[in-house]
């Protein structure tokens, strides 16, 4: 113990503390390059980081036979690299890796406190979707009762004079706003359960990695590029202390492993400052907040752009209304409605008809009927030009409540989707600020 204890006492004294060792220009140029050095490595680390966070969008790499299985057997960690639990060695960006996460998280965080299903639908005006969907739709009723009947009872239709075709067309045109306003209210009583956002959003984001990368980048640039400049200026100011270090130590791997430290700790404090602290905290009389916090209006509102323009829009509500996995029962309860509606357009022919045409083929024209009208009534949401004019309605309503989020709510938002994956980014960052310090090492040990 004592000797251990003179041993130190004696190299501490043979520290050169007040750098008199240092002996001509290219001593000190070594010296003094290591805080421009990590600087550049910090910018390097943030920029080469940022990359790895957006690109590339979808998976490359190749696959490697029993791969999947053997990462399944790994530490939790290493299956969340990308490509691993699919059984590839590449690369795809955190976030769109991410996209059905980030989907789940924005509709959780967000969008169910933005409103509900109802609240959207009558963002979107139901009337005045009603009147599009007449306008669209007239023209079409000869056409409709045309098919319908040439189908269901050719006979009737080809003896039916013309005067008796006409009417019956006139009839079905002149009942079409009473018919539609039947369907437009049906999808309002019954939007909760026909319409999960949750569901919606997650597909599209899974289905579209780019727009997911999209919402980070338009809401968070400004922040991002500060992260890389942050990169330059940490890394100078960590670069200091480690210079001292390495000259009072002076070995070989010094610079190496306290370029692990520059690394790990230049991508934390980034991080840090961009989302933390949630709410504004002062330290040592200087007030700290989330720089992306700062920018909540701001950001909220492109959020909402993105979101009204590209993810809730009448267009996707109207697919996944038809097409998504409660896309029967929105058919089956739209056909049930009109029934009535038809049998409203018969007015008082409708006993004569089922006279005419028998009580089975009547109902069966009328089902007919119902089921073509159920397809052809929504196909106006796919209009994507009155879509757009409608998005402007759920585009206020996202941004108002988005600027109303707690600003915890609202970070996690953005930065739950990838918390669990910054380990990478930090790891990245040790990476290269070891082989920073390994660089450094090689050119000044060679060239003195």
């Amino acid at each position: 113990m004592g000797t251990t204890l003179n041993g130190l006492l004696d190299w501490l004294g043979d520290v050169d503390w007040f750098l008199q060792d240092l002996h001509g220009s290219w001593e000190w140029f070594a010296f003094l390059s290591i805080p421009l050095f990590t600087a550049v490595i910090g910018w390097l680390i943030n920029w080469t980081g940022l990359i790895m966070l957006f690109y590339p969008i979808r998976f490359h790499g190749f696959r490697v036979p029993g791969m999947a299985e053997l990462t399944r057997l790994a530490p939790r960690k290493l299956q969340e690299v990308p490509g691993f639990l699919q059984g590839g060695i590449g690369w795809q960006g955190i976030v769109p890796a991410r996209a059905a996460k980030m989907g789940s998280i924005a509709v959780d965080k967000a969008i169910a406190k933005l409103g509900t299903p109802a609240e959207f639908y009558q963002q979107l005006e139901p009337e005045k979707i009603g009147e599009h969907i007449v306008t669209l739709f007239e023209p079409e009723i000869p056409e409709l009762v045309e098919e319908v009947m040439q189908r269901s009872n050719p006979a009737f239709w080809r003896d039916l004079p013309v005067a008796g075709k006409r009417a019956i067309i006139a009839r079905v045109q002149a009942q079409l706003p009473s018919v539609v306003g039947t369907v437009t209210e049906e999808i309002g009583v019954h939007i909760d359960q026909l319409l999960d956002p949750k569901i919606m959003v997650i597909d599209h984001f899974q289905k579209n990695p780019d727009l997911v990368v999209r919402v980070f980048k338009d809401m968070g640039q400004k922040e991002l590029n500060l992260m890389v400049n942050f990169g330059f200026i940490f890394g100078f100011l960590l670069g200091i202390p480690v210079a001292f270090i390495y000259h009072w130590v002076h070995l070989w791997w010094i610079l190496p492993v306290l370029g692990i430290g520059v690394g790990w700790i230049t991508n934390a404090l980034g991080m840090w400052l961009i989302f933390e602290p949630t709410e504004p905290r002062r330290y040592f009389g200087i007030r700290f907040h989330g720089l992306f916090l700062r920018r909540q209006d701001e950001a909220a509102e492109v959020y909402a752009r993105i979101i009204a323009d590209d993810v809730i829009t009448l267009q996707r509500i109207g697919d996944f209304l038809m097409d998504g996995p409660r896309g029967d029962r929105t058919r089956q309860m739209l056909a049930d409605a009109l029934a009535p509606a038809i049998d409203r357009a018969a007015g008082p022919a409708r006993t004569a008809a089922r006279i005419a045409l028998g009580g089975r083929t009547y109902d069966r024209i009328k089902g007919e009927f119902a089921s073509e009208a159920v397809g052809r009534t929504l196909t106006p949401f796919q209009d994507a030009a009155f879509s757009r004019q409608q998005s402007e309605k759920i585009r206020a309503l996202i941004a108002m409540r988005t600027k109303e989020l707690p600003p915890k709510d609202f970070v996690e938002m953005m930065r739950a989707a990838i918390r669990e994956d910054e380990w990478m980014l930090y790891a990245h960052g040790a990476i290269m600020g070891a082989a920073g310090g390994l660089l450094h090492e090689l050119i000044f040990r060679v060239g003195g």
